[in-house]
């Protein structure tokens, strides 16, 4: 008897946990909902004060949410805060990555930015948007050799892509490698007939 008195104990245990997680979890959902019709309502603040009374310093999707929700308020600090929380929370993600990216590039922390850009492509190495935007990073840094690495990879990825051949082109070109900014000049005509950066491109390639 004794026995089943400390089985029964621990199931009613078990049961009232999950009564309670589930309780949890609805009054969640439920404040997630609203703050998703705030924020289609262009509420950002009450869609911040949806979230708030919930607030877990341990959950990513919170700091996900409310990075996402800082960062449409225009409070890129503590966008970037949140942001920096749920990265940390989910260090194999991509997601909190470039949800920080975003406020990070507001407050012009191209240092930062280039960091989240280079961890996104440990973990995705591949991965079209970061290797783009690295790249313009790189280029606009005038450090031609990592740009054209970068742009390289879009265009491996997406031979007809305007964008990647396109700065693939000017990278080389700026590299002093003339013969293979052409090639990637005419490719990126070829997308974007009489596109001007590209045949100013060209014309300084010959």
């Amino acid at each position: 008897m004794e026995v089943l008195r400390k089985i029964f104990f621990v199931l009613g245990i078990i049961l009232c946990a999950g009564t309670a997680f589930a309780q949890s979890n609805t009054v969640l959902q439920k404040a997630f909902h609203n703050s998703y019709v705030n924020e289609a309502a262009k509420s950002y603040s009450a869609a911040i004060s949806d979230i708030n009374p919930y607030y877990s310093d341990n959950s990513y999707e919170m700091n996900l949410r409310l990075g996402w929700l800082y960062y449409l308020n225009k409070n890129y600090p503590s966008s970037q805060s949140y942001y920096s929380k749920a990265a940390a929370l989910r260090p194999g993600a991509v997601e909190a990555k470039f949800g920080y990216i975003k406020p990070l590039s507001f407050l012009q922390s191209w240092d930062k930015v280039l960091d989240q850009y280079q961890e996104i492509l440990k973990l995705d190495p591949q991965n079209p948007q970061a290797n783009y935007w690295a790249g313009i990073i790189y280029y606009n840094r005038k450090q031609f050799t990592p740009a054209i690495a970068r742009f390289k990879a879009v265009v491996t990825l997406y031979p007809f892509d305007y964008d990647g051949n396109h700065m693939l082109a000017w990278a080389n070109l700026m590299a002093g490698k003339k013969a293979e900014a052409k090639v990637y000049f005419e490719k990126a005509l070829l997308i974007k007939p009489a596109d001007e950066s590209s045949t100013d491109g060209l014309s300084r390639s010959k």
